[in-house]
């Protein structure tokens, strides 16, 4: 069977007649990325992605990572991939060549991490959170600190990661007791255990360098007594070279659902006394600093998500087209009618057609975010700026909440399809859903993801976020109403994102009266968010396959079928998204009025 992880035709719609990303190449920053340039780039992560990413995935699964004496050694099969994706300049697609990086738009990355993601996100965990710590460095470290860490964890030589969660803390990140004290020159003395540490040890590098939130001796509670250390599990000589064991210790892996490859790992960190760390930034002002790396992690967690969504889909829609079963319901019962591939039967198709619209639009969402942030470095005013990077803001929640959700859904369909041989590990769509499942937890859950929206993102600037964003959106609404066969359709899609800004504005009331009440709806809020998202990344691709119809087109399947993604979901998902707006409407408050005793138990 012919394994697939995207549909390089859709990444070319998006990228080229969607977004239009070549045309980021008119500025200086971007000016070496043309069409053919990015056409490269897709092509060779994609051989890359689909030649040896791809085939070491079930063996991750199945291998795992092994523990042993505080070491964590990964498949051997990774190395090799480690090395062709550093070879291949991939760790910093698009930071500064000064320090590594290829200098690529953001947009044009999100369309190589598609393949990279689809074909195995476990393995390029690895990458994912190092590209986070650099980062973290470029942004608010010294020169020294720059100098030491920041080209080595660019190119992939040494390996970054996180060290946030705490056994006790969990995400109430404020509650944190591991501790910082300064030492006479200027280091600091860190001694606590942080759990859930992805990449936090293993033998692909060798060197891992752990950005530490810890409290410094006498701070103030909470998170803004909270200060980040930059740690290495091995100190660095001023010449750039290794130095010591610095006290950094694995003291177990977590047995997981899925992600067996990827290494979950606890920390403990000065065990002996002898972990040694530096200021990474402001002294308090680490989950400022943290944020950065975080915001960049939720996106990369709901393309995560994604890629295992477009891998399920590609496989489900391959295999519902060579799985030959049952006689087409027209036949009556005339048994002398032959069988035919499953994806001739409705419920079939059904299925394949949501798993197919969840994934054009999200496709089109990080694709977008990704443009966006692009465009920010490029604005010319501070308005424009702002504009941008406040789409960004608003659109991680979604990205990464609503994304996730919907994401393991794909999934779910996708076992579904193929029966029961989709519960089986015979085939890799069994994988896709247990790999997807922690993307909705990890790296702020989804619940925070919705309370990050409503509570902040909402109330930004005075809901100016929120008003760019409808602005946006209503632009598409309007053109659609011009193209022949959307105007009922863009109609719809204008009456739900009116109906969501009443009930923006009702839980604003809300939660001036009951707090509680209000964010026990943050979670529906986001969902009907995330489907007007949804609806305006199918329109605008509506929009863009409408204005290719007409004329003599090889790709007029492909164009129909973007107008008719929109139609199922403008009437398979709408009217759901209608029920929903209207129960946050009526604001309920059973869940947070019921005694806990009433729960049983």
């Amino acid at each position: 069977m012919a394994q697939a992880i995207a549909d390089r035709r859709d990444v070319d719609f998006v990228l080229h007649e969607q977004l239009k990303a070549a045309d980021l190449s008119k500025h200086d920053k971007f000016a070496e990325f043309n069409k053919k340039t990015i056409d490269m780039i897709v092509t060779e992560a994609r051989n890359l992605a689909i030649k040896e990413f791809m085939p070491i995935n079930s063996e991750g699964d199945e291998i795992g990572v092994k523990f042993e004496s505080g070491k964590v050694k990964v498949p051997e099969s990774f190395h090799r991939a480690y090395e062709l994706l550093r070879e291949g300049e991939w760790t910093a697609m698009t930071e500064d060549p000064e320090y590594g990086g290829q200098g690529m738009p953001q947009v044009v990355a999100r369309a190589a991490n598609d393949y990279f993601l689809g074909a195995n996100y476990p393995f390029m965990l690895y990458a994912g959170l190092t590209h986070g710590a650099g980062r973290l460095v470029e942004v608010f470290g010294t020169q020294e600190q720059k100098d030491l860490y920041l080209e080595k964890l660019y190119s992939g030589e040494w390996s970054g990661t996180m060290l946030l969660t705490e056994p006790e803390a969990g995400s109430d990140v404020g509650a944190l007791t591991t501790t910082a004290v300064k030492n006479p020159d200027g280091t600091y003395s860190i001694s606590g255990s942080k759990i859930f540490i992805s990449g936090g040890e293993h033998d692909l590098t060798e060197n891992i360098i752990h950005p530490v939130l810890a409290r410094i001796e006498g701070a103030p509670p909470g998170t803004k007594g909270i200060s980040l250390f930059l740690v290495p599990k091995y100190r660095v000589n001023p010449d750039g070279s290794l130095g010591e064991f610095n006290d950094v210790v694995c003291t177990g892996i977590e047995e997981k659902m899925g992600i067996h490859a990827s290494a979950t790992c606890s920390m403990t960190l000065g065990g002996k006394g002898n972990c040694i760390g530096t200021l990474l930034g402001e002294e308090n002002k680490g989950m400022r600093a943290m944020f950065v790396m975080m915001n960049e992690a939720r996106l990369l967690v709901g393309m995560q998500a994604f890629g295992c969504a477009t891998a399920s889909y590609m496989s489900a829609l391959n295999y519902a087209r060579e799985r030959i079963q049952g006689r087409p319901l027209t036949a009556g019962k005339d048994a002398t009618v032959p069988s035919v591939p499953i994806i001739r039967h409705p419920d079939v198709r059904r299925q394949l057609m949501t798993m197919k619209v969840f994934v054009e639009g999200l496709r089109s969402l990080h694709y977008y975010v990704g443009y966006c942030q692009d465009m920010a470095t490029l604005a010319e005013t501070e308005e424009e700026r702002e504009k941008y990077a406040g789409l960004v803001d608003i659109l991680t929640p979604i990205a990464k909440g609503y994304g996730s959700d919907r994401a393991f859904e794909v999934c779910s369909h996708g076992v579904q399809v193929y029966g029961g041989y989709g519960y089986t590990r015979e085939y890799p769509v069994e994988q896709y859903l247990r790999d997807c499942r922690i993307t909705m937890i990890y790296e702020g859950t989804n619940g925070i993801q919705a309370m990050d929206l409503m509570g902040r993102k909402m109330t930004m600037k005075g809901g100016k976020l929120v008003t760019d964003l409808f602005g946006e959106i209503m632009k598409t609404v309007a053109e659609a109403k011009s193209v022949e066969g959307l105007p009922g359709m863009a109609e719809k899609v204008e009456q739900v994102v009116n109906k969501l800004g009443a009930a923006g504005q009702h839980i604003g009331k809300t939660a001036m009266e009951n707090v509680e009440l209000a964010f026990a709806y943050a979670y529906p809020l986001m969902e009907v968010t995330g489907d007007v998202v949804m609806a305006w990344m199918l329109l605008w691709r509506a929009v863009v396959a409408a204005s290719k119809l007409g004329g003599k087109t090889k790709d007029e399947a492909f164009y129909r079928g973007q107008i008719k993604s929109l139609e199922f979901f403008v009437n398979m998902f709408l009217p759901l998204t209608i029920g929903k707006i209207n129960s946050i409407l009526a604001a309920n408050g059973a869940a947070v009025e019921i005694a806990e005793e009433s729960f049983g138990g």
